[in-house]
């Protein structure tokens, strides 16, 4: 039985590979980001990024139409973040974010590959109350410290 050649570059992108280019440019733009982050009311952000201001940015990737079109709970993310995104991979169809329902007003589209990502649509800002800022600040410091820790010693994770 032979298999046809597939090259890696025919792969569609993963979740992990449009995280990694979105990653790149928000450093680009001196904002960092980490992944995976539980935040208030059981929701988990994709990625979430703080700005040298202290201003949060949460990024929801998508690499398909019926992950977008299914996920429900996005709307809670808006109320962790001063600007909200939707990262997809190149060629994703964006007509679906341009609805209603996605808030175009308010939800920015980031296009990414594995290397990089560029700005489709702009985010709104829209301030966090202090209080928030400084509750989801204090948790992505102390998150980000912890998986730092975790990098350095395992076995550190059972102290705490």
């Amino acid at each position: 039985m032979t298999f046809p050649a597939v090259s890696i570059s025919d792969l569609p992108l993963a979740a992990g590979d449009v995280a990694r280019g979105v990653t790149r440019m928000l450093l680009r733009h001196d904002c960092v980001a980490i992944a995976e982050v539980p935040l208030d009311g059981g929701r988990r952000a994709d990625l979430m990024a703080i700005d040298a201001r202290g201003n949060i940015v949460i990024v929801e990737i998508k690499v398909s139409r019926a992950d977008l079109l299914g996920d429900c709970k996005w709307n809670d993310y808006l109320a962790h973040c001063d600007r909200f995104f939707w990262a997809v991979p190149e060629g994703f169809d964006l007509r679906p974010l341009e609805q209603d329902c996605f808030l175009p007003g308010r939800a920015g589209i980031l296009v990414a590959d594995r290397y990089d990502a560029a700005v489709a649509r702009e985010a709104a800002t829209v301030p966090l109350a202090l209080a928030t800022r400084k509750r989801c600040t204090l948790a992505f410091a102390r998150r980000a410290a912890r998986r730092v820790i975790h990098l350095m010693d395992p076995e550190a994770e059972q102290l705490f």
